[in-house]
């Protein structure tokens, strides 16, 4: 069982959601299979029926599956632990104070696992206080590269800055982005990209040296009635990707 990414060319893999089993099947194949399929916690009442179901998600997708919280949700934090000890796929989206939990309980330091960092409206300076308890309180507001040394304290793998707006924070992305590239991390930008925006959200991360970028796209490639995502719409990013690693 893979427990890592499959990057295109080693640098950019593709991170959607998937609103069935035959969806997700659809979606990994319109990616050539360079994507992680997200499938939320939230959308399961408890941790067995979110295993035996999330399970089943993985089988189909060579176990490309990307466990999610649920719109950064903190509360979700301690079933995305678990279920990521049960599962052992191959991406955890976490908030940042979930990340140590998560990699423990993984027992392998494969598994990429995700740290939700916040932008803070000052480029260089994020907001690390996403968890159950400190999303309550004041906002915890550090600079960027103390963000990521603490990440990688506990063993995570990547920044997830969200929720990004698209381009409407491009100077702290931007700064972000350099960041990752400064200390080897990945960055997994998220929140408002869409087909419009996302060659240049990505090139940003590219051009600045990231070493592996993992865009989320969500709801704006989804098919509002079915809840689906559009595999036409996944192979356009995935062109668009080509296009800026030809």
């Amino acid at each position: 069982m893979k427990l890592t990414p499959n990057y295109y060319r080693d640098r950019v893999c593709l991170n959607v959601l998937a609103g069935s089993k035959h969806n997700a099947v659809e979606v990994h194949a319109a990616a050539e299979g360079h994507v992680l399929v997200g499938v939320l916690s939230k959308s399961y009442p408890d941790v067995p029926s979110a295993v035996a179901d999330m399970a089943d998600y993985a089988a189909l997708i060579d176990n490309a599956l990307s466990i999610g919280l649920g719109a950064g949700d903190p509360r979700q934090s301690a079933m995305v632990t678990e279920l990521a000890r049960q599962l052992q796929p191959q991406h955890v989206n976490q908030v940042f104070t979930g990340v140590g939990a998560s990699r423990a309980l993984l027992g392998q330091s494969e598994t990429l696992v995700n740290g939700l960092i916040s932008p803070s409206g000052t480029p260089g300076m994020v907001k690390i206080s996403t968890g159950p308890l400190s999303a309550r309180q004041p906002d915890g507001i550090v600079p960027i590269d103390t963000a990521i040394a603490l990440l990688k304290d506990m063993g995570g793998s990547s920044v997830k800055f969200f929720p990004m707006g698209g381009l409407a924070c491009r100077a702290e992305y931007q700064a972000v982005a350099e960041a990752c590239a400064r200390h080897g991390f990945s960055l997994e930008p998220t929140g408002g990209i869409d087909l419009d925006n996302f060659e240049e959200i990505v090139r940003i991360a590219l051009e600045a040296g990231v070493e592996k970028v993992i865009p989320h796209v969500y709801s704006s490639i989804m098919d509002p009635e079915s809840g689906e995502t559009r595999p036409q719409d996944v192979r356009a990013l995935l062109a668009i990707v080509k296009r800026l690693l030809a």
